[in-house]
């Protein structure tokens, strides 16, 4: 900011010039003392420089509505919206999210530091806040094969980027406790930023030394008991509701109970689809629920403003006061959360149920298509042959990411397992390099029957997974998702029932977000006729189930993983 700049301001300040923007009659949510405080709000610029009576060349009456900071969401994977950057701010601005910390390891995964490039360049010129962490686990383990790989040298050229705020979620935790020195090389890069965490069940000493490394957050408890271990370590504890994984519940319910400091609580989606952001709301959603689940309305505010911005050091951000950004939501109402106008640095960008600001959503980086690179799979390839008919399978838990790992009896004929109403088959074929790597297992209570679902977007090196009752109807699938390069498909009877492409390295439509919401409902719609479960999101569900960061069993394209033990698992031995 320059000398003249700061002269502008203090006169608008001192009122010796009108503002150029003011907020009149607003009842202020001020994050600070933690009460409301009634009083204008002067801008200049892009910057809030006064809070008391003022006037301005425009002026705004909030009629004694509440003002608070704009909403910020600490950790979340843009991909999984299935849209750019820009159609995801269409998506979450009407619901008072000005700032995001997206971590690309989605992209990233697929095409390295090609597809961090497309994300930031993707990501300027938006009327709202897009900031970054570098993925820290490209690939997420060595048990997978993935498209590129993320060495702290080349993070290393990227560490003066002032759009990235610190190392993205370090998911090796088995690495970090062993002083593994790769990922401490990584780590030790960022240590004058923000360090974030990925370490579910992971406590005693071993959390110790974890956070003993430098990291700061976590986003996987799922219990009121992790949550604690970690605050009481000095953590901040990322309290997530996305479309996959809901753990608000659970930790704001246990954080009323015992009366627990809120200030290193903040709020994240991590994955969240498009339909639940347009059906339920953004962060304004956690807002919302934690409000209801008997949090006072203004500490909820701050666990979604101020807190979030602290921990990731963003010193202009999550406050309405002078000195920082006049990122402002003006609210119908405080605890039911009603969005009525959103101002992004002194402009006005949602009003009346309306996004006003021009978002340009043009694609010009090329190099993130044409990513879906396989080998032609045969029936054979998906045969899966046991010596016994118990075996280890892949047991799916309702509404979470995590599943359980359990020796059932499942169906043979002449030692080949077939699929039925109990246990189907998963596939997961290297999709990066054409190795003709493909990992096969059994999954108890998907459901499926009569079809088969596939899709390119598989956490985190994001292969192509299939599932399904029938060999024949799984081959379908993977060859529609050859095809189109990447995305989802739903096949029965040897049909193909509907696919959402994805060519931006498979895992990203280059369409519209109205397009991607209603093609995936329809392909939903088609989904459910297969009988699967309905207490799982079959695409959100069969995109975790190759992710083998979280417990206790996944499968990845090298074959049948045991999270639990960091090893692979064998059918016939």
């Amino acid at each position: 900011m320059s000398v003249e700049m700061k002269q502008k301001r203090i006169n608008v300040a001192m009122k010796r010039h009108k503002a150029d923007l003011v907020i009149k009659n607003a009842n202020i949510v001020n994050v600070f003392t933690k009460e409301i405080i009634k009083g204008d709000i002067a801008i200049c610029k892009d910057q809030i420089v006064g809070i008391g009576d003022y006037n301005g060349d425009i002026e705004i009456d909030a009629k004694g509505r509440f003002v608070c900071p704009g909403l910020i969401d600490s950790h979340v994977h843009i991909e999984s919206s299935m849209v750019t950057p820009g159609e995801f701010a269409k998506a979450v601005i009407p619901h008072g999210t000005t700032t995001i910390i997206a971590d690309p390891h989605e992209i990233a995964n697929v095409c390295g530091i090609n597809g961090i490039n497309f994300m930031l360049n993707e990501a300027k010129n938006l009327p709202i806040n897009i900031y970054f962490m570098m993925p820290s686990c490209v690939p997420s383990t060595p048990f997978e094969n993935n498209g590129a790989d993320l060495t702290a040298e080349l993070m290393a050229l990227h560490l003066s980027n002032d759009r990235i705020l610190g190392l993205g979620e370090v998911m090796d935790y088995p690495s970090v406790v062993k002083a593994d020195e790769l990922i401490l090389k990584k780590i030790d890069l960022f240590d004058e930023k923000t360090i974030d965490g990925h370490s579910p069940n992971l406590k005693g000493k071993e959390l110790n030394a974890y956070r003993a490394a430098g990291i700061m957050t976590d986003h996987e408890c799922s219990t009121i008991d992790e949550a604690l271990e970690r605050l009481r370590l000095g953590m901040y504890v990322q309290i997530r509701e996305g479309s996959g994984a809901k753990n608000l519940e659970e930790l704001v319910s246990g954080l009323v109970k015992y009366k627990f400091n809120l200030d290193r609580c903040i709020f994240c989606t991590d994955d969240k689809h498009l339909d639940d952001i347009k059906k339920n709301g953004h962060i304004s959603y956690n807002v919302k629920k934690a409000i209801k689940l008997g949090v006072n309305p203004i500490d909820a505010i701050c666990m979604a403003t101020i807190n979030a911005a602290n921990c990731y050091k963003l010193k202009r951000l999550g406050a309405i006061a002078p000195g920082y950004s006049a990122d402002i939501l003006i609210l119908d109402s405080l605890e039911d959360f009603i969005v009525h106008k959103v101002l992004y640095r002194g402009n006005l960008v949602y009003d009346n149920e309306k996004i006003i600001a021009n978002i340009s959503t043009q694609i010009y980086d090329k190099n993130v298509f044409n990513t879906v690179r396989i080998q032609s799979v045969k029936a054979e390839d998906l045969k899966i042959r046991l010596k016994t008919d118990r075996v280890p399978v892949i047991s799916l838990i309702a509404n979470e990411l995590t599943t359980k790992k359990k020796i059932e009896k499942v169906n043979l004929v002449n030692g080949e397992f077939i699929q039925d109403e109990n246990f189907s088959k998963v596939a997961v074929i290297e999709r990066h390099k054409a190795t003709g790597n493909i990992g096969l297992g059994i999954v108890e209570n998907f459901g499926i029957k009569g079809g088969a679902i596939a899709s390119t977007v598989a956490h985190d090196s994001h292969n192509l997974i299939v599932i399904g009752d029938n060999d024949r109807d799984m081959l379908i699938a993977v060859e529609e998702l050859k095809k189109v390069n990447g995305g989802y498909t739903v096949v029965s009877n040897g049909v193909v029932k509907g696919t959402l492409e994805l060519p931006i390295a498979g895992i990203i439509s280059d369409k519209s977000s109205e397009y991607v919401m209603n093609t995936l409902h329809k392909m939903l719609q088609e989904a459910k006729k297969l009988n699967i479960n309905e207490n799982i999101d079959p695409f959100i569900t069969l995109s975790f189930i190759a992710l083998p960061v979280i417990p206790e069993i996944r499968i990845t394209d090298q074959g049948l993983f045991d999270v639990t033990k960091f090893q692979f698992i064998k059918y016939n031995e």
